[in-house]
This record gives structure tokens, sequence and C-alpha cells, in this order.
């Protein structure tokens, strides 16, 4: 397939009416051809974004343990533009993630795009900062747990409480087995979060949400984000759960190769104002931002992917070859994805084209 009139857009490079040959799901050469399969008329043509933290949408769960469910999120978020996504679980019980971990695994050969592997979010997590997870599912961080969870598919991230007990052990074997640590729904100081990292802590889970905040005689771990320039931070970026002058902060002070756009989806994503759920808790729907109904909390995210980066090209009013890196090739270089991530020859022709309101027209997967 030749694709023609295309603005292609990659990390840190920029060709309009280029044109790109795919072939067997791969790109092969970029040219200026006027012929070709498929004319964008000069739209902008990006790397399919990498969703690393998404736990559903349009009314369905990973947490449902079911089929239907996982292809229901994944046709949706091809039509965010997101091409590669990891399965995202809430805090439930052991039985109930060998469950969920089992549906994954027997769903993913035939998903609509690619799965490496799954984010596990909890369940050890500092029940203080619970946020939307469920505390009646809260334990201490178990090797054995997280074992027998990826053998059964792998998991690429795991999402902890750094000040657990046993938690270090945990950061220091998961490390081994080739899982990312991320420091997520946790009370721990800026002097835990170094020491994790000498264990192999390497990202924050949603940046600035459910962890210690900045203060002048204590940083916490907000702090180590801004601070520590060997740690990844994942970026919801809705203006909701970061404000516009924190992602503004955020865009002036951490490396460009450290920040990941995510979404932190649910299933509230996509689906009108109106009561859900979210893990067993009960959920509100208002002016389009999830929220528990028992005090508040935001319960996950309701952003659509390119929404994300269209507001952060609004705050920044940075090009988006500059801007580009952090919905893909940041992620594929944190999971070990070396085909992934740009528009260059050798790499997977996983696609999306944009209007000029960074709205998505189209989504390739391997080409398709």
């Amino acid at each position: 397939m030749i694709i023609t009139n295309a603005h292609l857009i990659s990390p840190g490079f920029e060709k309009k009416e280029a044109s790109i040959l795919i072939k067997n799901g791969q790109i092969m050469e970029i040219g200026n051809l006027t012929e070709g399969d498929v004319d964008l008329g000069g739209k902008m043509l990006l790397p399919g974004f990498i969703d690393i933290h998404s736990h559903g949408a349009d009314g369905a769960d990973v947490c449902d343990a079911s089929a239907e469910s996982l292809e229901h999120i994944a046709q949706t978020k091809r039509k965010e533009g997101v091409t590669t996504w990891l399965p995202t679980t809430l805090t439930q019980p052991a039985q109930r993630l060998i469950e969920i971990v089992e549906t994954v695994r027997d769903w993913a050969p035939t998903a609509p795009l690619h799965i490496p592997g799954m984010h596990l979010e909890g369940p050890f997590i500092n029940v203080e900062q619970a946020g939307a997870q469920n505390p009646q599912f809260v334990r201490d961080p178990d090797l054995n747990e997280l074992h027998a969870l990826h053998r059964i598919f792998p998991a690429c991230i795991l999402s902890l409480a750094p000040e657990l007990p046993g938690a270090y052990n945990v950061i220091r074997e998961a490390m081994g087995m080739g899982i990312i640590s991320s420091a997520a729904h946790t009370k721990a100081s800026y002097e835990t979060v170094t020491r994790a990292m000498g264990y192999g802590l390497k990202h924050l889970t949603h940046f600035g949400n459910a962890m210690t905040g900045l203060h002048h005689r204590e940083i916490g771990v907000m702090g180590a984000g801004l601070l520590e320039d060997t740690l990844k931070i994942e970026v919801i970026a809705d203006g909701i759960h970061l404000a516009p002058e924190m992602l503004e902060l955020i865009f002036a002070r951490v490396p460009r190769e450290n920040i990941m756009l995510i979404t932190d989806s649910v299933s509230a994503s996509w689906q009108a104002d109106g009561a859900t759920s979210l893990g067993g808790l009960e959920v509100e729907i208002k002016d389009g931002v999830a929220r528990l109904q028992s005090n508040g909390a935001l319960a996950g995210s309701t952003l659509r992917y390119p929404r994300g980066l269209k507001l952060i090209q609004e705050i920044t009013g940075e090009a988006l070859s500059d801007l580009v890196a952090t919905t893909s090739w940041n992620q594929a270089r944190a999971l070990g994805l070396t085909n992934l991530g740009k528009i260059e020859p050798g790499f997977a022709a996983d696609l999306v084209v944009l209007n000029e309101e960074l709205e998505v027209e189209r989504t390739f997967v391997d080409g398709v």
C-alpha cells in the first residue's frame, strides 16, 4: 500500500506532501510519490498512540473479565488513534484478578490492536491514598501473587505504593521479571521514592494524583517527578486531573523523553452524564467528569487520547513534532518495543490520521 499527500509528523521530524510505502505491515520507504492507494489530502499522519494506562471505555471495563468488553474497549480505543494498549486492572480480590488476566490472555491473540502485556494498578497500594480504588481489596505487596499473574499473561507495568512492607523486594524482583514498577496511590516521601529507585522503580503513575504533593519542606512523590531525570511520569492531560498551570510546569521542567501521555480512561469515557460504576464503587458522570458518589473523588478519566495532545499543544505552543514522542515513542522505549513509535523505514505501520482540529479520521494497525 502507498499512502500519499501526507503531512508526516514523527518525533523530531516533519515532512509535508510525503508518501509512505507499506509492505506486510511495515514501513518500507518514505518519499514524494504523488500516486498511490490512499490520498490523505494533506492531513496529519502521526505514529499510532500508545496508551499504557487505560481501564475501559464506553461502558466496558477490563475488570469485567469479559472478552466482549475487551473487544469493545479495543475498538473504541482505535477510534481514538490508539494502536497499542496495556489493559489496566483495578484493585480486586486475588481470584478475580486471575480471572481478569486469564481473559486478557485468551483474547489478546485476536485483538484489533497491539497488546504487549498488562498494567496492574494495585492491589498493592496505600489504603489512605486509595482514591477511586476499592479499599476493601487493598493488600501489601505479595511476590507470589505477582508471579502467578505474570505467568498467566505478561505484566508490563506494576503500579504500587513503595512505602508498603515488602515493596522494595517486589520492585527488585519485578525488574528481574521485565516488569516496570511505578509509584502509585502512595504516601511515600521523596527519600522513599529515591530509595525505591535504587531497587528499580522507574515510573510514576498518573502523576500528581493519589500521591504526596510538593511541599517546601518535603517535596514528596511529585517533587521526585519534577527533580529526578531518570523517572518517567504518566500525565493525564485533561486539565482536570492536572490543572493547566501544572501541565505547563511539567512541560517546562521535565525532559520530554520522560513524559508519557495517558488517558487513564474508565468505562465512563464516551458515555453521557449519569450513574455508572468503577471496581464495585458507585460513580456519577457530570459535565463529562467521573467522580465517586461517596466522596467526590475523581474516578479515573473520560479523556479521549487526541484531546490530551491537543490541550498540551495549546498550553505549550510547541510543534507537534516536538510533542509527539510523548504519545508513542517514549512509551515504546520504556516497554522495549523497538519497532513502534516513529514513522521510519523498518517501523510497524501503526499510524493515525488527524485533521486540523486533531480529531482522528483514520487509524492503521500494521498497515490495516
